[in-house]
């Protein structure tokens, strides 16, 4: 028999802690959180590997979790506090949602496919975290109705600027995301300064999974 516990601390012994996560805040979030009730039957051996793991089709293609390191220095550079109100685009089945959870006060977690949003409310369920909201939505709209927010995290890559997502963005508030761009993939984070302009600072090289609606329209060359 598989003993997750053991697999969970060696990943943040082995994977995060290495990774320039210093957040104790953070680790005891991710220490707390059983990645395997997250993913498929098929991908619970890979649950800690260091890796994306899919979780469903899409029009798109697959949809998938990013690895766990990703997600560890995506969500230490939103520097998420403990009054502060979070929204997740693409929660998929509701890991990232959880994670965040822990560290804010409240999160509005949105994601377009039924069945996703489903699992995500029941796997939320099963581990008694009530400060988090599972919504249907088209991910490119984010959640405006429960804006603004202090933390967003776009849980996957994007080949355009988000514009409507930051524009949830309160005073003061974070958003990171992974861009891509001539074949290069960086975390960037964005934030709004208290004069309400969106600054713009790059983290580091990553590679994740896109996210749906998100692709840039191919041009046309005559």
């Amino acid at each position: 028999m598989t003993d997750f516990a053991l697999l969970r601390q060696r990943m943040v012994e082995n994977q995060i802690r290495p990774s320039e996560i210093t957040d104790r805040r953070l680790i005891a979030a991710f220490l707390a959180t059983p990645r395997e009730i997250f993913v498929p039957p098929s991908q619970k051996p890979f649950a800690y590997a260091d890796k994306d793991l899919p979780v469903a089709s899409g029009p798109e293609g697959d949809r998938a979790m990013m690895a766990p390191v990703q997600l560890a220095r995506l969500v230490q550079a939103l520097d998420a506090g403990e009054s502060d109100v979070a929204l997740v685009v693409g929660c998929m089945t509701g890991y990232s949602a959880a994670i965040l959870a822990r560290l804010a006060a409240s999160v509005v977690a949105v994601d377009e496919d039924e069945v996703l949003v489903r699992t995500a409310e029941e796997r939320l369920r099963d581990l008694a975290i009530d400060n988090a909201a599972v919504l249907r939505g088209k991910l490119t709209e984010g959640y405006p109705d429960e804006g603004p927010y202090d933390v967003i995290l776009m849980d996957g890559a994007v080949e355009v600027r988000p514009e409507g997502i930051l524009a949830q963005l309160g005073k003061g508030g974070r958003l990171a995301v992974v861009e891509r761009a001539d074949r290069i993939s960086r975390a960037v984070l964005y934030e709004r300064t208290r004069h309400d302009e969106i600054g713009r600072r790059p983290l580091f090289e990553a590679w994740v999974p896109m996210l749906p609606g998100f692709r840039r329209k191919p041009s046309f060359v005559f």
